[in-house]
């Protein structure tokens, strides 16, 4: 029961929710560099996946290059960035993050985007090829909407992770979710609402990405919920 009571103290106080480092802003903080890793990940993962994918080139060495995002620890990979981004002016905390969330979201995208392309039957590649549509056709109109299913739940995956990691980046300055968790842990008796809150919080925006995503999904393949 008490956690449940640090918590409960936790939000239900006004000055938490205020200010520069108030919930608001520190979970607006945190959505925005997920958003930001993401979106960069996607735009670096699927094009380049796809692309190999279609002509069903280097399916097991892009695959394990990309996995490296996995095996480096992400604080690893903050501490190494940070010196940069210190002299060449991108400064303390965003970036540093950042670059670690987009090598955690990668491997996931590109997993998953490579395995629907090169997952698509041949009998169906085959049907295309013979009634005539061309290769972009063919990626257009048959393999991409295969494939999307398996995409988007490489996406779901990424964003969870993401959010998850993001917290990592209060280490290095950035005011985030993890920021709370931080300040608990440097005063356990004194703020464990804190920690508890902090923690709280970045489980609850985790969970509520995974369900919108998970709505969203049917309304982007109208034809498997047809299917179901």
């Amino acid at each position: 029961m008490g956690v449940v009571r640090d918590l409960w103290e936790f939000l239900t106080t006004g000055s938490n929710w205020s200010g520069s480092n108030g919930i608001w802003a520190r979970t607006w903080a945190h959505a925005w560099i997920s958003l930001v890793s993401v979106l960069i990940a996607s735009a670096i993962a699927v094009p380049a996946a796809v692309m190999l994918a279609h002509r069903r080139l280097l399916p097991v060495v892009s695959v394990a290059m990309v996995n490296i995002g996995r095996s480096v620890p992400s604080f690893a990979i903050v501490a190494l960035v940070l010196p940069f981004s210190i002299r060449y002016g991108f400064g303390l905390g965003f970036w540093p993050t950042a670059v670690a969330l987009v090598a955690l979201a990668v491997p996931p995208i590109y997993t998953n985007t490579y395995a629907g392309i090169a997952g698509t039957s041949p009998q169906l590649v085959e049907a295309a090829t013979g009634i005539g549509m061309t290769g972009r056709e063919l990626l257009v109109r048959v393999e991409l909407p295969v494939a999307l299913p398996l995409i988007l739940t490489g996406l779901r995956i990424s964003v969870v992770q993401v959010i998850a990691t993001a917290t990592l980046g209060a280490l290095v300055g950035y005011q985030c979710l993890g920021s709370y968790i931080l300040e608990g842990l440097a005063q356990p008796t004194r703020a464990r609402d804190r920690l508890i809150g902090g923690a709280a919080l970045v489980t609850a925006m985790a969970v509520m990405a995974e369900f919108a995503l998970g709505r969203l999904e049917p309304r982007l393949l109208p034809w498997s919920r047809r299917l179901r």
